[in-house]
């Protein structure tokens, strides 16, 4: 049903939406407002996120391979667990978000800010 929404773009400001396992997959929530959402579980395949707003997100055991997150703002994000095979996260904003677990198998991470993140291996990144 929220793919209805998504792709009529009638919300883009979804601050707080609780999505968990919702099937999101090649949805387009470019500059979407996705701000301390529940998206635990989702299916965000092959979307395009590109300069969305994650701030605080709970994005842990999502599914995000392929997704476009160019320019988004994943600050304090939670991915513990998540999928992100292939994922595109050029110039990301990172700061203190934790991956802990996260599959970033061939994701690209070129101009990421990493600050503060917990890295899938545990690791806080410097």
């Amino acid at each position: 049903m929220i793919n209805q929404f998504v792709d009529y773009g009638l919300s883009k400001n979804m601050v707080g939406a609780d999505l968990q396992w919702e099937e999101l997959s090649e949805a387009d929530l470019q500059g979407a407002n996705l701000s301390r959402a529940n998206l635990r579980c989702a299916d965000l395949s092959w979307s395009n996120l590109a300069g969305a707003n994650l701030i605080g997100t709970n994005l842990s055991e999502a599914n995000l391979s392929g997704a476009d997150l160019t320019g988004a703002a994943l600050n304090f994000a939670d991915l513990a667990g998540a999928t992100l095979i292939e994922t595109i996260l050029h110039g990301a904003i990172l700061i203190g978000a934790n991956l802990s677990g996260a599959n970033l198998d061939q994701a690209d991470l070129d101009e990421a800010n990493l600050s503060g993140a917990t890295m899938p291996d545990g690791a806080v990144h410097d």
